[in-house]
């Protein structure tokens, strides 16, 4: 029997990889490391696709750097090592992105976190995380979850980082402060034309974010059919001349040359950047980490934090992997451990509390990121930013046009909220919406989720006749001898 479509068991097709091989950590796997790093696509589109999430990225770890004092050098050096385990164990381009509660809090709340209290709260969190992967509960958390409820998660967040974007491309940014400025100007190394350009020139070289080879099948079958048919030949060939053109714009690594582009206008913004840079790594150390650091952190931002790393980071995420990639959709268990490790591995040295957010891969796909080297080529480049400059790097990313990030974060954020394009009946999409417009104006994805839950088993019990049966069994009884007994 068919699984109704809001079934609270129906799962992604090709969600059955959860319960095979998937199933099993990565870690053990080693002789699965090279195939993951098998180029899926072009090398220029997994250069591209490495970029893909810096919208996010960069933001916040330079608020993160300049309030809290935050260790750029460790923050890059550790989430580089998390970029090229993830790529190598995953297969997939699985990105490291912030605990964006966490660093919410610890630069938007007075008195602002230390850096003992933000490791803390990464700490409980990931201590939370490793918990509920290693015992299997995260893996039934994601089996029964209801799919529309969970695309609301997806589509609130995916709007959010749109919304975000579009404050980053219309008005000056204060990240100190977590605050928007005036509009920006027209003109200028930071002004709009600049943003709407680099808008431009991404449609251009990524179209809706298609994928070109599914597209040209669908040309190449075209033309079959129209050759059997005696169709025009000169419309065939025009088909195949938009094909390779189509595949030559994909070709271009245009988020990595949107990016460094950035770069490059940083040191024309401010040249004095050239004699602040340090040569060298900063020298690692471990925090203390006091009692009243744990209770801070726990209670101010691991809580918030927890119900959006498991909604956002493992299930938001496995869901979206098995959309994506279908043959190599994640398993929940895997993904919540990995989280878990990461932030044992690197709190303890002031690094950022870092989680796997599912808007950066939705961007990282989306601008041509296929296989687990993209983020493997990003880590080397984020480890060779934290080797060669260290702190110093903070200089750099103060001056990076934040029209620019704001642009790559629009696309990331739009390409997530098109995961919920799937909802097949009116009652799945009415679950999604409610779900997705309580998160974004409660600002919490976690009351977002409750309130889709609670509507989607109001909308089951309305369905239900568990009574209808026996009453209708008493009724039949009753009507010979014109009695009526309550059922």
């Amino acid at each position: 029997m068919e699984d109704s479509p809001s079934d609270p068991n129906r799962r992604h097709p090709t969600a059955a990889a959860d319960d095979d091989d998937t199933a099993t950590t990565p870690l053990l796997l080693p002789g699965r490391w090279r195939r993951h790093l098998r180029l899926k696509t072009a090398l220029s589109s997994e250069l591209s696709g490495a970029v893909g999430d810096l919208g996010t990225y960069i933001p916040i770890v330079l608020a993160l750097t300049l309030v809290s004092h935050l260790d750029l050098s460790a923050t890059l050096i550790f989430t580089a090592l998390y970029n090229v385990a993830t790529g190598l164990l995953f297969g997939i381009p699985m990105p490291v992105q912030p605990m964006k509660s966490i660093a919410a809090v610890a630069v938007s709340e007075s008195p602002h976190l230390s850096p003992s209290q933000i490791a803390a709260a990464g700490l409980s969190t990931a201590a939370v995380l490793l918990f509920l992967g290693a015992t299997g509960l995260m893996s039934l958390l994601y089996r029964y979850i209801p799919l529309p409820v969970v695309r609301g998660v997806q589509l609130s967040q995916g709007l959010a980082f749109a919304f975000s974007a579009i404050k980053y491309i219309r008005y000056e940014q204060d990240f100190v402060t977590s605050k928007s400025g005036p509009a920006r100007p027209w003109l200028g190394l930071d002004g709009l034309i600049l943003a709407l350009a680099a808008v431009l020139f991404l449609v251009l070289c990524t179209g809706s974010g298609d994928d070109v080879s599914t597209d040209a099948r669908g040309m190449d079958c075209m033309d079959e059919c129209d050759g059997d048919d005696g169709g025009d030949v000169e419309l065939s060939r025009s088909r195949r001349n938009i094909d390779r053109r189509l595949r030559t714009l994909s070709a271009i690594p245009s988020a990595l040359l949107v990016f460094l582009f950035g770069l490059v206008l940083c040191f024309i913004r401010d040249p004095s950047i050239f004699s602040s840079l340090k040569f060298g790594p900063s020298k690692l150390q471990v925090l203390s980490i006091s009692w009243d650091d744990w209770k801070s952190g726990f209670l101010r931002a691991a809580i918030p934090q927890i119900p959006l790393s498991i909604l956002n980071s493992v299930i938001a995420v496995c869901k979206l992997s098995g959309d994506l990639f279908p043959d190599r959709e994640l398993s929940a268990a895997s993904v919540s451990v990995s989280v878990g490790i990461m932030n044992f591995v690197g709190c303890w040295f002031g690094a950022m509390p870092v989680c796997h957010g599912a808007g950066g891969l939705a961007g990282q796909y989306r601008f041509g990121g296929r296989s687990g080297a993209s983020v493997v080529f990003l880590g080397i480049g984020k480890l060779v930013l934290g080797l060669l400059f260290g702190n110093s790097f903070v200089r750099i990313l103060n001056q990076f046009p934040i029209g620019i990030l704001g642009v790559l974060l629009l696309f990331a954020g739009i390409e997530l909220a098109m995961a919920s394009r799937d909802m097949n009946t009116k009652e799945e999409s009415f679950v999604m919406l409610v779900c997705a417009a309580v998160s974004l104006t409660g600002s919490s994805a976690a009351l977002g989720f409750g309130c889709g839950i609670l509507l989607f088993l109001l909308l089951k019990l309305r369905r239900m006749d568990c009574f209808s049966s026996r009453f209708l069994t008493s009724a039949s009884k009753d009507s010979g001898d014109g009695r009526n007994v309550a059922p």
